[in-house]
């Protein structure tokens, strides 16, 4: 239900639409993702950007409640009775269901709401796996008051993984549910998993950061191809790999994403914030307790003003946007493209680059590819939009744009509805519902 009726809003000049409009809009975005649908709204002065936010999301809860669709149940002290299930469409693949169990421990919700922390389990059998999850939640882990979403993976086999995309389907679904609960804190999410569940969160870690406040993968070591360290500026990393764990070179693959990790820091010391460790005499079993204590110690910002993205594919999927930048032509479907963003005052500037891939260490046994050298060319014929809002720039003052080097924009940004409706309709995220855009070809 709307916070206020249509004639005060109508009265405030907040909305060209009506609640039952705007939900109608979000409705079609929800159901049909890849479907860019522009919205219209009435324009905004900065004082009206709160209560036009509030409306927005008013319109957004009401277009979910009307969905036909699996919802999380009511969050309740975690035990084996806390479950749910998840049936992923049959298009991306037959007769799954992601069973999980979701539940809070600790003796009062934080004021903020819960944090939540997604586990993923390891490639054991999977009822097995998924018990020990719920037992490593309940009494190992030390991280309460928090609250737990630890899924069962849909099916067993070979090269079946937690990130592939009728698990990513999953995964949009989990997020725009825990964006929906007033209980959360939505400035605490973690995802973390052991083995198996070490890649999937490390990829996931790469491939959402810009909804995580930390990601904690253990006993795991992906090649940085799979998950790009560059993307992980915002959030904390942990990475804890046994010295001795030789298996698929995790090892070796762990000690890569470290020198990554440090060199990055090393250049942007405010950022990257990590701990990767090769535990020494430790093999693929070890100590799993310390990995939850150190993620919670971080918070997401879901508006830097500073954040470096490689758009990459993960099963052949791409990610339509992240933070605040929204790709609508990506410059060569062959390739994938590097955007790093830095807004100083009110100039932004955007790098974007073409980036090629050459693979230097090949592992003799598997076949796996260890390690890749990276170059870089600047990227033209691309499309994107550029979401803004009052913590990023001075809305009342003119904005300059500049893509490597180059100005593409200068003026004042007009505050509307309508980027509020776009932006949340294609992040789904209560935090990033942001009142101005700008349109950039490049």
């Amino acid at each position: 239900m709307l916070t206020c009726g249509c004639a005060f809003l109508a009265a405030m000049g907040l909305f060209a639409q009506t609640s039952q409009e705007m939900a109608a809009y979000f409705t079609q975005r929800i159901e049909h993702p890849s479907t860019f649908v522009p919205a219209q709204g009435a324009s905004l002065s900065p004082e009206g950007l709160d209560a036009a936010r509030a409306n927005v999301w008013a319109a957004w809860q009401e277009a979910n409640a009307r969905l036909d669709e699996p919802r999380l149940p009511a969050l309740r002290p975690l035990t084996a009775d806390t479950k749910g299930a998840l049936v992923l469409p049959d298009t991306l693949e037959p007769s799954a269901t992601m069973d999980y169990y979701w539940g809070s421990k600790g003796e009062a919700r934080p004021a903020a709401g819960w944090p939540v922390y997604i586990y993923l389990h390891g490639s054991g059998p999977r009822d097995r796996e998924w018990s020990n999850g719920l037992r490593f939640a309940t009494s190992l882990f030390e991280d309460a008051p928090s609250a737990y979403f630890v899924p069962r993976i849909p099916n067993e086999g070979g090269y079946y993984r937690w990130w592939q995309r009728s698990k990513q389907w999953a995964w949009s679904w989990l997020l725009r549910q825990l964006m929906l609960q007033e209980a959360v804190d939505a400035h605490k999410i973690y995802v973390f998993g052991i083995s198996e569940g070490g890649y999937g969160s490390q990829r996931l870690a790469s491939f959402y950061a810009d909804y995580w406040a930390a990601a904690g993968p253990m006993a795991g070591g992906e090649p940085l191809k799979n998950a790009p360290a560059e993307n992980c500026r915002q959030i904390g990393f942990s990475l804890l790999t046994g010295a001795e764990d030789t298996g698929f070179y995790r090892n070796e693959l762990t000690g890569l994403v470290q020198e990554a990790f440090d060199s990055l820091q090393a250049q942007h010391p405010d950022a990257y914030r990590h701990r990767i460790q090769l535990l020494p005499g430790q093999g693929h079993n070890f100590d799993y307790r310390p990995t939850t204590p150190w993620l919670r110690e971080f918070e997401r910002n879901p508006w830097p003003a500073e954040f470096s993205w490689e758009d990459f594919e993960m099963d052949g999927w791409h990610r339509t946007g992240f933070y605040n930048l929204v790709v609508k032509r990506r410059p060569d479907e062959h390739l994938r493209t590097r955007y790093d963003v830095e807004i100083a005052g009110n100039r932004i500037d955007l790098a974007i680059s073409d980036v090629h891939y050459q693979t230097v260490k090949v592992d003799p046994k598997w076949g796996i590819e260890l390690d890749f050298a990276r170059t870089y060319t600047p990227a033209t014929g691309g499309e994107l939009t550029l979401y803004l809002n009052e913590h990023l720039v001075d809305l009342e003052r003119e904005v300059t744009v500049y893509v490597n080097g180059r100005q593409v924009y200068q003026g004042r940004v007009e505050c509307s509805v309508g980027p509020m409706m776009e932006s949340l309709g294609t992040f789904y995220d209560r935090e990033r519902i942001f009142p101005a855009a700008i349109d950039i070809k490049y």
